[in-house]
């Protein structure tokens, strides 16, 4: 887990939403949903988990998310982001399915049905409803208190719908087009909210049954307002009109602004946008400037209908996007832009919080740092270790970190080329008056505190360069690892002590990450120098084998153990001369 996810863990809000999960190439490769985002996203990072979610965990990078207002917005969301970014690690919802919406059809007998596909047929879509037996369950209620016929075709005479009063029979019977209105009108109703009057009803039946202590028929009554109460709540995600918008909120803050843009296509929210920057005049002048430049991005296609917020000049933005522009007072476009300003308002406040830990562990670590070993702020940290084994391919690594952060760029290798044999303090010496040698010779900045990575020994061998040899007064100080090869204690003085340091402080854990950078360093470059002698070591003994000969057997075999399993004769097929083909073959079987 990375420093950006550790911060990002932190700050996760707790209410529901989507989040996004993506790999170093900032590709997205997992897309969920949460009732609280911080428990959800938090549970992929801690404890134990099986085979698959811990080659899910490995590849994840970064992560963004999506506030919702309910977990119903959130469920419609996911299914949305997966058709639309087909992540690798989502198995479900990959198919054409999608969540259920209760229909009325637009026909002489209109009828009531559940459907996953809206089509532009002139029906009333409601929906999409996530749970699936709950929407079913209330259709069933409709067709009960509301007599639409049920078959696809009119059969030649009444049905049992009929005699059970769920049908108007247009089998056999004129229906008149007000009785459908009405009826039809009810359901609309009903299904936009205005279910009150039935959920009473069923209320009053249900207390009715339990006085009567037909408990049975009192659970039926209360499944049934359950299963309208679930199917009603109400969601913005997806709207069955297929129009295209989008829809724009902001958020001000310490002089930055967030703008988060909703793609809603074919009307649903598949995708959204966020820009974040600061900003030097009133916040509606400056949302007017980034609206005007928004849809020249090559990428950006206005779509029919744009949603923004109101305080914003509707007229100077109807003239600028030269498109339908609205500002919607109530319903579910207001509530479309009061998400992107949720999601806004909540992106900015990441941001300063992210910049609040990240100066919490760089900044002020290194000025605690100073003040705990009793010097000025080091502002500039140069930090040494060395790397061999048993004196072979001696090697050192310098690393730099500036104001609390690793600047890679600075980082130098070091072959130790005066010392013979696996000794610490000679090789120390040997790079300390290199560096610094080199340093006043070129004037290059000089560093506010100097760590080595080792004990008392290394760190007095590299104090007699600098002050003797060097006439330099830098801070020096050591670390020293426990047992377990862990960061142990901080050494600085003259004489050394140790500097008393919480183990759970910001610079304590500075000097960990130090610790760990300068010997990631040098034991790769020790192991870089050791694998390319260890291969020059074995052909270059060989006459006959120049630089072009090696390059061959090196593309044509791929590696030292397959040219190790060949024969003589398939060095000879190379153009390798015999006498040396069967040099070769000795030199590789021992």
């Amino acid at each position: 887990m990375n420093d950006v996810i550790k911060n990002k863990l932190a700050l996760l809000p707790d209410q529901p939403g989507c989040y996004l999960m993506k790999d170093r190439q900032g590709t997205i490769i997992y897309v969920g949903k949460a009732k609280i985002l911080k428990n959800r996203v938090r549970s992929y990072f801690t404890g134990s988990h099986d085979g698959k979610t811990q080659r899910l965990v490995s590849e994840i990078e970064d992560f963004e998310y999506i506030i919702t207002s309910s977990n119903i917005e959130a469920l419609i969301l996911e299914i949305n982001l997966i058709k639309k970014h087909d992540p690798k690690y989502n198995v479900m919802l990959k198919d054409d399915k999608s969540y259920p919406y209760i229909k009325l059809t637009h026909e002489r007998h209109p009828k009531l049905i559940t459907t996953r596909k809206v089509k532009r047929d002139k029906g009333k879509y409601f929906g999409p409803y996530p749970n699936v037996q709950a929407a079913n369950e209330t259709k069933k209620l409709l067709d009960r208190i509301y007599p639409l016929r049920k078959c696809s075709t009119l059969p030649d005479r009444v049905c049992l719908y009929y005699h059970l009063g769920q049908c108007l029979a247009p089998c056999i019977n004129k229906v008149k087009e007000d009785t459908y209105k009405n009826i039809v009108d009810d359901i609309t109703k009903f299904l936009n909210g205005g279910y009150k009057e039935i959920k009473l009803e069923l209320s009053r039946k249900m207390e009715e049954a339990a006085e009567n202590l037909e408990f049975e028929r009192a659970k039926e009554y209360r499944d049934q307002i359950l299963n309208i109460e679930t199917t009603m709540e109400k969601q913005k995600i997806t709207m069955t009109d297929f129009t295209d918008r989008d829809v724009f909120g902001f958020s001000v803050d310490k002089g930055w602004m967030c703008v988060q843009v909703f793609f809603i296509r074919q009307g649903k929210l598949i995708e959204r946008d966020v820009s974040m920057f600061p900003i030097y005049n009133e916040p509606e002048e400056e949302f007017l400037t980034f609206l005007g430049q928004f849809y020249l991005k090559p990428n950006h296609f206005k779509p029919k209908e744009i949603l923004l917020p109101e305080n914003v000049d509707i007229e100077i933005c109807e003239q600028l996007l030269e498109t339908k522009v609205l500002q919607p007072k109530k319903g579910q476009k207001k509530d479309l832009i009061k998400m992107a300003e949720k999601n806004a308002s909540i992106a900015l406040n990441e941001k300063f919080a992210l910049i609040e830990r990240d100066e919490e562990r760089t900044i002020k670590a290194v000025e605690n740092l100073g003040e705990a070993m009793g010097i000025y702020t080091p502002h500039r940290i140069e930090a040494f270790d060395n790397s061999n084994i048993q004196g072979t391919n001696p090697v050192s690594a310098m690393v730099v970190f500036i104001d609390g952060k690793s600047a890679k760029k600075e980082y130098r290798k070091y072959k130790i080329k005066t010392v013979q044999g696996p000794d610490d303090y000679e090789s120390m010496r040997e790079v300390i008056r290199r560096r610094y040698s080199r340093a006043l010779r070129e004037e290059l900045p000089l560093p506010d505190l100097i760590i080595i990575d080792g004990g008392k020994g290394q760190i007095e061998a590299a104090r007699d360069i600098l002050e003797n040899e060097l006439g330099l007064s830098i801070p020096l100080a050591g670390l020293a690892k426990d047992e377990k090869h862990k960061t142990s204690q901080l050494l600085a003085g003259n004489p050394l002590e140790m500097v008393p340091l919480p183990r759970n402080s910001q610079e304590f854990y500075l000097l960990q990450r130090i610790q760990d950078e300068v010997h990631r360093f040098a034991i790769s470059f020790h192991r870089q120098l050791r694998g390319k002698n260890a291969f020059q070591s074995i052909l270059d003994e060989i006459t006959g084998i120049g630089p072009k000969r090696k390059k061959q057997l090196l593309r044509h075999f791929g590696s030292m153990k397959n040219m190790k399993e060949a024969s003589v004769d398939d060095f000879i097929k190379l153009g390798i001369p015999k006498n040396v083909a069967v040099i070769l073959k000795e030199k590789l079987d021992n």
